[in-house]
């Protein structure tokens, strides 16, 4: 008998959760196949079996557990029952075909990159179409393709098939009820729920409060105008994506602009340790991401080194990767300046809470057009607010000022993100 432990996942990590059981109690598992998911204060992350053999589970799902706790056993003795498929895809002909039959059991839903600009609420009205049912979700293809294609939102259906799953004629009762929820529940109700906390939760509560105790917290705002970024984007997002395999978004221009705004005004790009201000020559930029799970802030290295495509490849792959739970302990740590971009939510302006240990954090939001006043006329405008949160304790009214101005400048003026400054003055050494 073997016993399977709650692995380290890192230093400052005393606990995790259960998840998940991937494979069940008194099933025959292969060696290094995923049996269970956990989640820490900061990633998903999965744990394999050791040896082959009978899994006997020492935990329930969701309870809570300490790092060297035993997770469950695994009986290398036993033997495997004929006919049994293992996790790894084996099996008889007739579960395969059986497998076949039931795919796809749902239709995942892509992850948003934090670089678009769409709004994203389970509310339709603000949602616009529903073009597939979330990873949450179970339905049938039919009943999937019903959902796509009517525009219904798949949480105000109620499963009646097998294991929860949603069919064909579920959709279509809702069709037929537009408003109403269906299976005899009313539409108001009075009952409620308790959800036991996770602990990315946990983590991102105490961090937050932290944030908002510690430090001389202060916001400053600025407006940027989009135009001539849209019209490169509009210009060239085709042959951008031609060339690099990616699409052109707004990340890559906002990450370059803080850079060489960072470069400039390195306060802004520093921390406190103790009695110290920690300054950094480089810029490892966090990208909040939203997730099923919570917020998580993966970090791009070096971001004043990489071009804009790279920028936007890397955040495809961390935000992929957040949505799967799949950030490993490195891509979470030791970013030295964070943005945060609540526009893809709607929002017009907010004021960001600091990512510890960092001393800033920049909030991009929702473009929005507003009648602008230039040279004395009235003019319609793709307008976005900025937002710069950032420690007073180390960052002066004068900075956090000048970094946002110098910020939206960039913005403005996309040709000066190639030399830092006015490509005229450049060449006249001005």
């Amino acid at each position: 008998m073997i016993n399977i432990k709650v692995p380290t996942v890192g230093e400052s990590i005393s606990e995790v959760t259960l998840l998940r059981w991937v494979r069940n109690n008194g099933d025959y598992v292969e060696r290094d196949e995923v049996i269970a998911e956990l989640e820490s204060e900061k990633a998903t992350f999965e744990v394999n079996a050791e040896q082959a053999g009978v899994l006997k589970t020492a935990a329930q799902e969701g309870d809570t557990l300490k790092i060297g706790d035993v997770l469950a056993s695994i009986d290398e003795s036993a033997a495997k029952p004929e006919g049994q498929a293992s996790g790894n895809g084996a099996g008889t002909e007739s579960q395969k075909a059986e497998a076949g039959s039931q795919k796809p059991e749902s239709t995942h839903v892509s992850v948003s990159q934090p670089s678009d600009f769409r709004p994203q609420t389970s509310d339709l009205k603000s949602q616009g179409a529903v073009t597939s049912v979330p990873n949450d979700i179970k339905a049938t293809p039919v009943a999937a393709a019903i959902i796509a294609d009517k525009k219904v939102d798949p949480k105000s259906v109620t499963p009646s098939g097998y294991q929860g799953k949603i069919v064909k004629g579920d959709v279509l009762a809702a069709l037929s009820n537009p408003g109403k929820v269906t299976g005899g529940n009313p539409l108001f109700s009075r009952e409620e729920r308790r959800e036991k906390m996770s602990q990315l939760r946990k983590t991102i509560s105490r961090r937050l409060v932290e944030a908002k105790n510690t430090t001389a917290m202060l916001t400053t705002f600025n407006e940027a105008d989009m135009s001539r970024i849209m019209e490169i984007r509009s210009k060239f997002k085709d042959k951008f994506k031609e060339s690099h395999g990616v699409g052109l978004g707004f990340m890559s221009f906002f990450a370059k602009a803080c850079c060489i705004a960072l470069q400039e005004w390195p306060a802004v790009n520093a921390y406190i340790d103790g009695d110290h201000l920690v300054y950094h020559d480089y810029c490892d930029i966090s990208i909040a991401v939203s997730t099923p799970r919570g917020l998580t802030v993966p970090v791009i290295r070096n971001v004043e080194s990489l071009s804009m495509a790279d920028i936007e490849k890397k955040v495809i792959e961390l935000a992929t990767k957040a949505r799967d739970g799949k950030l490993t302990m490195d891509e979470l740590q030791g970013g030295t300046f964070t943005i945060t971009n609540g526009g893809v939510f709607g929002s017009l302006m907010s004021t960001p809470i600091i990512n510890l240990p960092q001393s800033a954090i920049l909030g991009m939001h929702k473009i929005q057009e507003r009648p602008m006043a230039v040279n004395g006329q009235v003019v319609i405008k793709p307008m976005m607010y900025l937002a710069l949160s950032y420690d007073h304790r180390i960052i002066d009214g004068r900075e956090s000022v000048s970094f946002l101005v110098r910020v939206k400048e960039l913005l403005e003026n996309p040709d000066q993100l190639l030399f830092g400054k006015d490509p005229v003055k450049t060449l006249l050494e001005l």
